[in-house]
C-alpha cells in the first residue's frame, strides 16, 4: 500500500460520510449512526478543521479522523478545553493495516503543536492503550454523569497536560444523536442489511457496562 495523509477538504465530505457508514455498519449496533454524526460535525462550531485528516491510496479515501472541542468541568465549575476525536473510520478492506493508528499519531502531534493539552475519547481500551491512551480514571476524570468508565480514555499532549485538572468530561451537544433523525438520514444511502448479535456489538455492550462510581471498588 501507498497510504498518504492529507487535510480533509469540503469536497471530501460526502465520500467521508459514505466511508464512515461502511466502516461502522453493524459494528456497535445493527446498522450505524456514525455517518450521520460525521454529517453533523462538519457544520458544527466545535469541529476543528485543522485536525480533520483523510488517508488515501491512489487518491481514493480509505480512512479519516475528525476532531471536536470538548471540555472538563472541574469541581469548582471552571471549564478546561480539551479535544475529542471520532469517528475514526477505515474501510473494511483496509482495516488492521495501521491506517487508523497512523491517523491518530499524525493528528496527535499536530494537536500538541497547536497547543491543546489533552485528548479524551470513548473507545475500547484494548485498542487505545496501544496508541498512547490511558484510563481517564487515572486522572480522576469522570463521565458527564459522574462515573468512572473503562471506555473513557485520555492522552496528555503537553508537559503541563492535565496537572491539577480533574472533574467531569463533557462532549459537545452535537454528539447527542436522535435515532429517528439518523434513520431518516440513512435513507439517502444504498440499502444495507442490519445484523444484530455480532461479536463487536457484544464487546461494545461489555465495555459500556465497565463503569463504577467514585469510591466504589472497580470490578472489571
Amino acid at each position: 500500500m501507498n497510504i498518504q495523509l492529507r487535510l480533509e477538504q469540503p469536497g471530501d465530505y460526502q465520500e467521508v460520510e459514505w466511508l464512515t457508514r461502511e466502516a461502522f455498519w453493524n459494528i456497535h449496533e445493527p446498522g450505524c449512526c456514525e455517518h450521520f454524526l460525521v454529517h453533523k460535525l462538519h457544520s458544527s462550531e466545535a469541529f476543528v478543521r485543522e485536525l480533520a485528516f483523510v488517508a488515501t491510496e491512489n487518491e481514493k479515501i480509505v480512512g479519516n479522523i475528525l476532531y471536536t472541542k470538548s471540555a472538563i468541568i472541574t469541581q469548582e465549575g471552571t471549564r478546561q478545553e480539551v479535544l475529542t476525536f471520532g469517528p475514526v473510520s477505515v474501510l473494511p478492506a483496509y482495516q488492521r493495516k495501521g491506517i487508523g493508528s497512523a491517523l491518530i499519531h499524525h493528528t496527535k502531534q499536530i494537536a500538541a503543536d497547536l497547543g491543546y493539552r489533552a485528548i479524551l475519547i470513548y473507545g475500547d481500551p484494548a485498542y487505545y492503550s496501544r496508541v498512547g491512551f490511558s484510563p481517564a480514571s487515572d486522572y480522576s476524570i469522570q463521565t458527564a454523569d459522574g462515573m468512572y468508565a473503562a471506555a473513557l480514555q485520555v492522552c496528555v499532549l503537553s508537559q503541563e497536560g492535565l496537572s491539577g485538572i480533574c472533574g467531569r468530561f463533557v462532549e459537545d451537544p452535537i454528539f447527542d444523536i436522535h435515532a429517528e433523525e439518523a434513520q431518516a438520514f440513512d435513507k439517502g444511502f444504498p440499502f444495507k442489511e442490519k445484523i444484530s448479535g455480532t461479536r463487536s456489538q457484544k464487546r461494545f455492550l461489555e465495555i459500556l457496562r465497565m463503569t463504577h462510581k467514585p469510591g466504589e471498588l472497580k470490578k472489571y
